[in-house]
């Protein structure tokens, strides 16, 4: 089963209808929260156990520079330019083992995926 997703505004929405005609649970920012601060965004993907994916590098920050709580897992993807539904490609290939990402923010390069272990009591 695939962990619930949070994308953040950044991520495309072809890759979102991608993700859910995969049957992904996702909940896009867009749509539920359009303009939210980072702060909101991280927020409500700890409150609802959803991992949080973006383009956006300042969650990094929040959880290990200013100890904000960290929700399950972060994706967060370095990759450009990109059709606008290959980012789901990306997602889904993580989801193929959900297990390796758990607790860990997870930055998808050009070639590489590296993984951190987030702080706290994650996953």
């Amino acid at each position: 089963m695939n962990p619930p997703l949070l994308v953040n505004e950044n991520f495309p929405f072809p890759a979102v209808r991608k993700l859910r005609e995969q049957g992904v649970d996702v909940l896009a920012v867009c749509e539920i929260m359009p303009g939210a601060s980072d702060e909101a965004i991280l927020r409500k993907a700890c409150d609802t156990g959803r991992w949080l994916v973006t383009f956006d590098r300042d969650y990094g920050e929040l959880v290990y520079s200013r100890r904000c709580p960290a929700p399950p897992a972060i994706l967060y993807l370095r990759q450009e330019p990109y059709p606008p539904d290959k980012p789901a490609d990306w997602v889904l290939a993580l989801l193929d083992d959900p297990a390796h990402a758990v607790g860990q923010l997870v930055v998808i390069g050009e070639r590489t995926v590296r993984r951190r272990p987030l702080p706290g009591d994650s996953g």
